[in-house]
């Protein structure tokens, strides 16, 4: 919501929350190259370079944000899925679409208003997803 400037930034106005199935994000995930090189992960720039050009998938960490916009110490994935798992996405491992647009707009609209603890009681629930020990070094997990 808030990469998007909740829903105000032009062609990102409206806001999916999109469910699908565990094994179609691991399958997403078994085939993340990360976007940028790291010595611990990938021991050499060119293999990671032909990996990362050739990859299906492309991960990122990116720090998450208070409703302040000030980053927090912690990350969260951010996943780009290819062409070639298109199909997969859409016709395989979606199991729900849920319209967050009014949702959003009224975080935001409690946001302007200063009421921030009321804003922040109705951002959606979060928990952390236990990722399999066999992708977590290539995600740059641990290394």
């Amino acid at each position: 919501m808030a990469r998007s400037n909740w829903g105000q930034k032009s062609g990102q106005e409206n806001i999916l929350g999109i469910r699908i199935k565990r094994t179609g994000w691991e399958e997403a995930l078994s085939q993340g190259v990360l976007t940028s090189y790291i010595n611990r992960v990938h021991q050499h720039r060119d293999n990671w370079r032909e990996q990362f050009e050739n990859a299906k998938v492309h991960v990122q960490w990116d720090p998450e944000r208070t409703l302040h916009g000030k980053k927090l110490e912690h990350r969260s994935i951010q996943v780009g899925i290819g062409r070639d798992l298109i199909r997969s996405f859409t016709d395989d491992w979606i199991l729900e679409i849920e319209d967050l647009t009014p949702l959003s707009r009224k975080i935001r609209k409690l946001y302007l208003a200063g009421e921030t603890r009321r804003a922040k009681e109705q951002l959606p629930s979060e928990k952390a997803y236990p990722v399999p020990h066999n992708l977590q070094k290539s995600l740059g997990m641990r290394c």
